[in-house]
């Protein structure tokens, strides 16, 4: 193993090179490979001799096939041998390679130097919350709509009814793709449709039949639609009202929140939720702002590599996040009008946020000496699997060992130090 060290002290180049005996077993093993997929006239599939294949062919697709198969070896020789522990995942190009010898160049990216001029005594302190009548009120609000009855009304459709249509849509006379709907309930001046399409509904009848003309915006998502004229061919179907809940028995029955059951028990119990929740936006504020406030006294050399692979498991989430909602990415990009690169471009400064926290926390984690014993980490894992209802060593192989679990607790202890060293 040969060592060379850039100009970066966090950034090193580990040269592993195997040849004689290695090299050669490797080379053999290749062949067998390649010999399996070999056509040559005159040889059966899988039987071409390896002196008449190299004749024909050269050594190549053997030297590329023998390298591949020891690119994990050399991986885990260099980690052995060099004792650096990489911060991101090692790139690797072959150096030089012939039937003598191949040289891999690791390039390994360790954890660059922090330094934290001053951490604590920042007098940051949590904002103060309250909760006010009008939050209250408007919450009750959601939950009555919630609870909100749709009765069957006769006569024609009125702004705020539910209309039950089937409808389909064409552009100079042939339908086009996503425009048919049946049993469709369309709450009237909800504005979910093209505009003007719900107030043509406005005064239709049960089983009465309509054309609705509209234009789609300029900035409608599908190409091929904007700022185009279309014809909706609408029949409605049925009517709906909404019926406005009361506060009776039976309101708080159907509600089924425990000891809630009275207008007064109902606004204490949404009074309470709702303080739950600021508290606990407040809170991430607040360590946001402490986090923001340190990193300013913070002087660190972050390799983009770091960010980058950042960026990729941010975008991979948001991924996760629009496929649980039935969406694609390139959905996405086409209805939002973006790129990969735009969204990677909005992404950068979250991830090079999260690599400066993640960074300064570990540092201040080191001088404070926090550590977090494994019988805590074990008990977190019992906890944390029977919350999520999973037996715990499949909770475990999901997290990525116990290890994720002690590293969890102690950027939390790391996070409660600061908030009490800085009131």
């Amino acid at each position: 193993m040969s060592k060379k060290e850039e100009k970066k002290t966090n950034v090193h180049e580990i040269e592993i090179k195997f040849e004689k005996d290695e090299w050669t077993k490797a080379q053999d093993e290749a062949w067998k490979n390649v010999q399996k997929k070999v056509n040559m006239d005159g040889f059966r599939k899988g039987k071409v001799p390896r002196n008449v294949y190299e004749k024909k062919y050269g050594k190549g697709e053997i030297l590329i096939e023998a390298a591949n198969s020891l690119v994990d070896p050399a991986y885990h020789r260099a980690m052995e041998e060099s004792k650096l522990i990489p911060a991101v995942t090692p790139s690797v190009d072959i150096k030089e390679m012939d039937e003598e010898k191949v040289t891999f160049a690791f390039k390994i990216i360790t954890k660059p130097e922090v330094k934290i001029k001053k951490y604590k005594g920042l007098n940051i302190k949590p904002e103060k919350i309250e909760v006010t009548k009008e939050e209250i009120d408007h919450q009750i609000g959601h939950i009555l709509e919630e609870y909100t009855e749709l009765v069957t009304k006769e006569g024609k459709v009125e702004n705020g009814d539910i209309a039950i249509i089937d409808f389909e849509g064409f552009k100079d006379g042939v339908a086009f793709d996503g425009g048919k709907g049946e049993n469709y309930s369309l709450e009237i001046g909800s504005n979910t449709f093209i505009p003007g399409f719900e107030e043509q509904v406005i005064g239709m009848k049960p089983e009465e039949e309509k054309e609705i003309k509209v234009v789609f915006p300029e900035d409608y998502g599908v190409e091929t639609l904007k700022g185009a004229p279309a014809v909706f061919k609408v029949k409605l179907h049925e009517i709906k009202e909404k019926k406005a809940r009361e506060f009776d028995e039976e309101f708080f029955e159907d509600l089924a929140m425990e000891g809630v059951d009275s207008k007064e028990k109902l606004e204490k119990e949404v009074e309470k939720e709702i303080k739950a929740q600021k508290e606990m936006d407040n809170e991430n504020k607040y360590v946001d702002k402490l986090l923001e406030e340190i990193a300013k006294n913070v002087e660190v050399d972050i390799p983009q590599e770091m960010v980058d692979e950042e960026s990729d498991r941010l975008l991979k989430n948001f991924e996760q996040q629009m496929a649980m909602q039935g969406i694609s990415l390139d959905i996405y990009y086409k209805f939002t009008g973006s790129s990969e690169k735009d969204l990677r471009e909005q992404l950068d400064k979250e991830a090079y946020n999260n690599v400066l926290y993640r960074l300064m926390l570990e540092e201040i984690m080191n001088l404070e000496k926090v550590e977090v014993s494994e019988k805590e980490a074990e008990k977190e894992a019992e906890e944390l699997s029977k919350k999520y209802k999973m037996e715990k060593e499949e909770f475990l192989k999901q997290l990525g060992g116990i290890e994720m679990i002690q590293y969890d607790l102690e950027m939390r202890k790391v996070v409660e130090l600061l908030k009490e060293a800085n009131k």
